[in-house]
């Protein structure tokens, strides 16, 4: 569950890591109320959950009320869907630093990373001058180690004040990640102001979603999603993505729906949106299925691949699901794994034809969305 800038930065306050003055508006008319909290000049900054806000013009600068007016209503008047802003003070700059704490999937530790070279561009950094990112792995057991404090902030280059004041802002952070169930928590970037100050001008938070039962005040919420389709599927326990396409995906792992979303695009097919079948979801095929169907795809695509979750099971879900919401398009399967030899029994006696070659049946996916038969 990703958090907006300004939520992110509610958590920072609360554990002391400093962030500009600001407020969120809804509204062009609260803009005087909340420049009166920023003071001026101020940064109008649109709250959605997308990277790259700067370079999209979604980050705008005001010297006056009546220009941080009239941007603010152009930017909820925009096509990129701004609901909340936040206007904030408008810092004095003297370095841009990276901060940002992660998990490693491969040794299941905390990742934390720094460099001196903060700002919209850390992702160029990341692949082109890797060596000027420094790194810590830390066994989140034990929690961050003082040596480790250090040798992150000796990295951003920091000395002095500065360099104490990011000793306390790590350690925050890092503190703020354990508690809060984080998957990611980020600061880009992390400002030295010209009278050597640290302050958060930015902040990312991402909270692992089976953790999120835990984690009062902190539910998602509609605003989170682009439709309200996508948030009744989230809280169904469903991860979904609304597209413009043809081809209603239920698929089984990220690594799958990928390749499949690539095939279609490949061949030439569009997808309409794209629901997990898989892990805890292979048992809930009528309401895998209902969700799909709302997404008014021209076919359903079925793919699975899976060793845990039963072909067989998935199918008589499916059955299920046909019998009730009885759909009238098309629906493709390429169900593997487990018990699939009895899967494809259980298809063919429902009229569907049990494909083995996931390209295979992408291509008749989109040969149906055209009037096809194969």
């Amino acid at each position: 569950m990703k958090l907006f800038e300004y939520q992110a930065k509610e958590l920072f306050a609360e554990m002391g890591i400093p962030v500009p003055a600001g407020q969120i508006v809804t509204d062009a008319d609260a803009v005087s109320a909340a420049v009166a909290v920023s003071g001026l000049p101020c940064v109008l900054k649109s709250q959605v959950l997308r990277g790259g806000r700067g370079k999209a013009g979604l980050i705008q600068f005001a010297e006056t009320v009546a220009d941080a007016k009239a941007k603010a209503q152009a930017l909820f008047d925009g096509p990129h869907g701004v609901r909340k802003i936040l206007i904030e003070q408008a810092l004095d700059i003297g370095q841009e630093l990276y901060l940002a704490i992660t998990v490693d999937p491969l040794s299941g530790k905390a990742l934390v990373m720094g460099s001196a070279e903060g700002g919209i561009d850390i992702e160029e950094l990341a692949v082109h001058a890797p060596e000027k990112i420094v790194r810590q792995s830390v066994d989140i057991t034990q929690g961050i180690l003082p040596f480790q404090l250090r040798a992150v902030l000796f990295g951003l280059g920091l000395k002095g004040d500065a360099f104490k004041q990011g000793m306390k802002i790590l350690k925050a952070l890092f503190g703020l990640f354990c508690a809060k169930d984080a998957e990611l928590v980020e600061i880009n970037p992390l400002i030295v102001t010209t009278d050597g100050q640290l302050v958060a001008a930015d902040g990312k938070f991402s909270i692992d979603d089976n953790a999120a039962f835990r984690q009062e005040g902190l539910a998602r919420t509609r605003e989170q999603f682009d439709s309200a389709l996508e948030f009744e599927a989230a809280e169904a326990g469903f991860p979904y993505l609304k597209f413009d396409g043809e081809i209603g995906l239920m698929c089984a792992g990220a690594g799958l729906t990928n390749t499949v979303y690539d095939l279609i695009i490949d061949y030439g097919g569009t997808v309409a949106n794209y629901l997990e079948f898989g892990g805890p979801n292979y048992r809930r095929a009528i309401e895998a299925m209902e969700f799909t169907l709302r997404g008014k795809p021209k076919v359903i695509l079925i793919v699975t691949f899976g060793t845990i979750a039963r072909a067989d099971v998935m199918v008589e879900g499916i059955a299920a699901a046909i019998e009730k919401l009885k759909p009238d398009i098309p629906i493709v399967t390429a169900i593997r794994g487990t018990n699939e030899v009895q899967a494809a029994e259980m298809l063919k006696k429902l009229g569907l034809e049990p494909l083995r070659n996931t390209e295979e049946a992408v291509q008749k996916a989109i040969a149906l969305c055209r009037g096809g038969n194969q």
